[in-house]
């Protein structure tokens, strides 16, 4: 059944709510086990993996109509659980290229692009998810799909979009055997212009991220 039809509330709001809770516990569960690092080789592929499915289940809540929780105020999730561990460990495991530039708004004029990072997107994006499963494993659906509907659009949606067109980028980089710009010195709590990221920009062979990263360019 296509997701447009859930404008109509053809499908069963309980089933859409299972299957959106499935995708993302298995999305946080499979990123938590890439961050332990136990196989390096795998993991910005893999993560090109998880967060390109990850999407689908945003472009589905977005998709459906406006979800309206049950009480006027949310109710208490208890303690949002620290990300900082596995942002750490993927800044160290992604290290030669964490930092990537994005345009948070494309249909904000001349908006000029601004450093992110990869650790950081991820973690905040596990942070936004986790907070919604809280309320799904209490029993609070309904809050859970608004909680998950809302962020979607506001933050663990862009995020998320923004961190995959930097994987994917980097994966193209590589199988491609394209050098990559290195954005040496650039970090995050800069505020720089588009000059100033021309400027940073600098060559890093794709060869010395190969190994560690777990890609291969073309033969």
């Amino acid at each position: 059944m296509s997701d447009a039809t859930l404008h109509a509330h053809a499908m069963d709001p309980d089933s859409f709510a299972v299957q959106i809770a499935d995708s993302i516990e298995s999305f946080i569960v499979a990123t938590t086990e890439v961050a332990k690092g136990d196989e390096p080789d795998s993991a910005v592929p893999f993560l090109l993996l998880e967060v390109s499915q990850l999407l689908l289940a945003g472009g589905r809540l977005g998709a459906h109509v406006d979800i309206v929780p049950d009480e006027r105020y949310e109710p208490d999730a208890g303690p949002d659980d620290d990300v900082d561990e596995l942002r750490m460990r993927f800044a160290v495991m992604l290290d030669p290229v964490d930092v990537f530039s994005e345009v948070f708004d494309p249909y904000e004029p001349r908006r000029a692009p601004v450093p992110c990072r990869i650790s950081d997107n991820l973690a905040d994006m596990v942070a936004d998810l986790r907070h919604g499963l809280a309320h799904y494993k209490a029993g609070r659906t309904t809050e859970a799909l608004w909680w998950w509907q809302f962020s979607y659009f506001s933050n663990w949606g862009p995020t998320a979009s923004a961190t995959l067109r930097a994987l994917q980028s980097l994966v193209s980089h590589v199988r491609l055997d394209q050098p990559l710009a290195e954005l040496d010195g650039l970090d995050t709590d800069e505020d720089l212009a588009e000059d100033a990221l021309a400027e940073e920009a600098g060559r890093v062979m794709a060869a010395e991220i190969l190994g560690p990263l777990g890609m291969r360019t073309v033969k």
